[in-house]
Parts: C-alpha cells; sequence; structure tokens
C-alpha cells in the first residue's frame, strides 16, 4: 500500500503544473505577470485578495496581441479559464491604482494545459486493475485534499490578518482611552485645587 500511495503520487507530481503565489501590492500600484503558452492552450486564473481595504482588485487578462480576454473591476475573487488562440506571452494584471491609501494582498493560482489522464488506458475502452483504479481514487482524493488545504490557508490568512488588525485598534484605542483619564485626572485635580485656592483668596480678603 505504501509503495502504491508513493507511486501515485509521483506520477500525479508529473501531470500536474500549476503556480501559485501571493503577493503585496502597494496603493496607487499596478503588477503584471507573463507566462509564454503555445496556440491551443487551455489556462485557468484563481485570484483572490486576501487582505487590505475593502478586499477588492482590478484584474485584467490579455494576449500576446494585447487584446483584453478578461477584465473585472474592484472585485475580491473571481476564476477566469481561456484556450489560447495565439502562440506567445499571455499578461495577467493586478491593480490598485484607485486606492490612495490601502495596501493589497493578493493569492493567484495560474494552471496552464489540460491535466493528461493518470493512466494511459484510460483513453481506451478497457478495464484497469485493482491497483490502477486505487490509484485513481487516490488521484481524486489528493485533488480534493490539495483544494481543502488552499482554501483553509486562504481563510486561515483572512482571519490572521483580520484578528491584527483588530488587535492594533484595540492596543490604540486603550492607549487613547489611557491618555484621556490621565488628561481628565489632571483637569480634575486643577478645577478642585482652584476652588480651593479662590476660598483661600476671599478668607484672605475678609480678614
Amino acid at each position: 500500500m505504501r509503495f502504491l500511495l508513493l507511486f501515485c503520487l509521483m506520477v500525479n507530481a508529473v501531470l500536474v503544473s500549476s503556480t501559485e503565489l501571493t503577493f503585496e501590492l502597494p496603493d496607487n500600484d499596478k503588477q503584471c505577470f507573463y507566462e509564454e503558452l503555445e496556440k491551443g492552450v487551455k489556462f485557468d486564473i484563481d485570484y483572490q485578495v486576501i487582505a487590505g481595504g475593502n478586499y477588492d482588485v482590478d484584474c485584467f487578462v490579455a494576449d500576446p496581441l494585447d487584446r483584453v480576454l478578461y477584465q473585472e473591476k474592484k472585485k475580491q475573487y473571481n476564476s477566469f479559464s481561456h484556450t489560447t488562440e495565439e502562440k506567445g506571452v499571455y499578461k495577467v494584471c493586478f491593480s490598485n491604482e484607485f486606492s490612495t491609501f490601502s495596501h493589497k494582498t493578493i493569492y493567484l493560482d495560474f494552471r496552464a494545459g489540460e491535466e493528461k489522464p493518470l493512466i494511459p488506458e484510460m483513453s481506451r475502452a478497457t478495464a484497469l486493475t485493482q491497483m490502477e483504479s486505487a490509484c485513481l481514487s487516490l488521484h481524486e482524493i489528493l485533488k480534493t485534499v490539495t483544494d481543502s488545504q488552499t482554501w483553509y490557508r486562504l481563510r486561515e490568512a483572512q482571519d490572521r490578518i483580520r484578528a491584527e488588525e483588530i488587535h492594533d485598534r484595540v492596543t490604540y484605542w486603550s492607549i487613547g482611552e489611557t491618555f484621556i483619564l490621565f488628561v481628565v485626572s489632571i483637569g480634575q485635580v486643577a478645577m478642585l485645587k482652584s476652588f480651593f485656592t479662590d476660598k483661600k483668596s476671599g478668607v484672605a480678603a475678609n480678614t
């Protein structure tokens, strides 16, 4: 069983090609990524804003002739699929130029090419052996686990960043309250002291 699992993992690693990255996008800035693809290749893009501002970003995809294939404004997350019609460099750009002070953190998953059959015999009408069926089952389970891990990782990043923001706000609020209480205390002491000073002055004048 251990050999079977190792074999399936090795085959899966060879067949699956994907690029995942998380990057910072400052305010009033734009960042582009480039990928050279052959004609007739299908590619898929998934992106999500995991931190910053209203969790939105502008995104567009262009082909080698600078024709816009996809364009969305102020989206928190989205997906896009396309089959290339031209050979060349394709461009994926994210823009935060509409924001004047919000720094964004963005997750991008870029997948190119169709996933080949895990077992070549799958393309023919033949029965699979027990080992091949087990490999297919493990392959599907691993894909599900990978997608779940990605989803949980993004949720963890969002929740952690929000928790840090709330912690910072509570800290600043506590500091502000402490300062206000300090100022109010000094003001009350000064006011009470002025009352006694006025009484002493009035008594001295009467005598």
